[in-house]
């Protein structure tokens, strides 16, 4: 195992064991829930968005380790960002899943998920909470109807 090899790993550990921004928001939020029904993984995320805003994000949920630290990373990654630039890392996101080399800026820890693209089994574990953050900002601009899935 190579020195980043074992960093990366070390990252995806630190956001499983200790995740960032889990819990549940008091205030008005757009709620999205996603499931992944190949390995068992939930996730229930919650955006406030003000004036095209990520002003707060939580989640809660279960799952094994590369779906709860990308769900921790992602929200550490956007909080406070404008949704188009939150929805722009998503897209950034996928692009990693796909093999393509991309950088986060400012926000290095998300790379660490980039070896999961060679176990095309865990691509869906990596992308849910992403996946729940493009239904979520949509739902905020009033594209979606009923987004509890």
């Amino acid at each position: 195992m190579s020195q980043l090899d074992d960093l990366y790993r070390r990252v995806i550990m630190d956001h499983y064991k200790t995740p960032r921004n889990r819990g549940e928001l008091d205030n008005e939020s757009v709620t999205v829930n996603l499931n992944n029904p190949t390995c068992g993984d939930r996730i229930s995320l919650q955006l406030q968005l003000e004036e095209g805003i990520v002003r707060n994000v939580k989640f809660t949920g279960e799952g094994c380790s590369i779906s709860m630290s990308s769900a921790s990373m992602m929200t550490e990654a956007i909080m406070g960002k404008p949704a188009e630039e939150a929805l722009e890392m998503a897209d950034k996101f996928s692009a990693m899943m796909k093999g393509e080399t991309v950088e986060f800026e400012g926000y290095e820890d998300v790379e660490a998920l980039s070896g999961v693209n060679k176990f095309p089994a865990r691509i869906k574990c990596a992308t849910l909470a992403w996946n729940a953050l493009r239904k979520g900002v949509e739902h905020g601009k009033g594209k979606h109807e009923g987004i509890e899935q």
